[in-house]
């Protein structure tokens, strides 16, 4: 099948897509050589918060920039990393005596534009420290996060590690909060359809007519398993019970779940899961202390979501509930 995408030339496809977010979110980020940056600068005494990511995700990663999130993203081709000497530009134009955390979603890319970045940064005196989000369960055990995708969770990485920066925290600080984050969340994903590449044409992986693939990567990644389509109860039945398996959480404990639209599966859908977990949560005992819903990470036009669980306690709470201010999550 043809692919149905009002785009122009794929060469532009990029810098014309990022125009157009800086337009349409001209009160909260602006583009600098490549790099989306906030529009009011984050005092120079506090901590700077970077990452960076292949477009394509939209609105992620650069709709998590503004006030109380990030100070930089560093984007990069459709589905592909940003190169080091990008990154570096972006850790010079963040440089401070109070640092910066950098935020990397491990992906093979992301991981080694990260590594080649910070080792040119040190050598530059530039003080940064490194968070990196790996909490795809289906793809390794909690024992190996090294094996573990970054998936949409990094948007609680961003929020939180975002609020500590910007209430003064030291970098130390803010890297022990944005890791506690990390530790403690836990992403499952389910397809029910593919995507095209804008770049390319091509579909990016196959998913059966009549059935769901279990755990595939924001990327086409191969799944875990797969399945007739099931409802949204039998959805959630089989997907938050790993995830709180995966993260031992107890009878009495608080969560957050996320449920996040990977393109084409309609609020409609994210609202009636959003609500089965709600349930199955209060008959296990487990408080569902924050929630939200909607496209935070997508993968064009995928059907499907991934669903976020992170175990929560009153520190954690404090610094999402902050104020933040971006084109992609807000907080008043």
């Amino acid at each position: 099948m043809k692919m149905k995408k009002f785009i122009n030339t794929p060469e532009n496809l990029v810098s014309e897509l990022l125009s157009g977010f800086a337009m349409a979110n001209a009160d909260k980020v602006v583009v600098e050589d490549g790099l989306v940056c906030r529009k009011s600068s984050k005092s120079a005494d506090k901590v700077a918060v970077v990452t960076l990511g292949g477009c394509g995700h939209e609105p992620a990663l650069s709709g998590f920039v503004g006030k109380g999130m990030l100070d930089i993203s560093v984007p990069g081709e459709i589905f592909a990393a940003p190169g080091p000497p990008k990154l570096l530009a972006a850790l010079r134009k963040a440089k401070r005596d109070a640092g910066t955390l950098l935020i990397t979603l491990n992906h093979a890319g992301d991981v080694m534009s990260a590594n080649m970045a910070k080792q040119m940064a040190e050598k530059e005196s530039i003080k940064v420290s490194e968070v990196l989000t790996c909490e795809d369960i289906s793809t390794g055990p909690r024992e190996k996060p090294e094996e573990r995708r970054g998936l949409a969770g990094c948007l609680l990485v961003c929020k939180i590690a975002g609020a500590a920066a910007e209430a003064g925290e030291n970098l130390e600080e803010v890297t022990r909060i944005a890791q506690k984050v990390a530790d403690n969340m836990a992403t499952l994903a389910v397809a029910a359809t593919s995507a095209t590449h804008p770049s390319t044409g091509q579909v990016i992986a196959e998913v059966p007519e009549e059935d769901v693939i279990i755990g595939m990567g924001q990327h086409g990644e191969a799944g875990s398993g797969q399945m007739p389509l099931p409802t949204a109860k039998e959805t959630v039945a089989f997907m938050l019970p790993a995830l709180l398996e995966d993260l031992s959480i107890a009878k009495g404990e608080k969560v957050m779940v996320m449920i996040n639209g990977v393109g084409s599966t309609t609020l409609m859908e994210q609202y009636i899961v959003l609500n089965d977990c709600k349930n199955m949560l209060t008959e296990k005992g487990i408080e569902m202390a924050r929630s939200a819903a909607g496209e935070f990470l997508t993968v064009q036009e995928m059907g499907g979501f991934q669903m976020i669980v992170c175990r929560m306690d009153d520190e954690l709470l404090k610094y999402y509930d902050m104020p933040a201010s971006s084109p992609a999550f807000t907080i008043e």
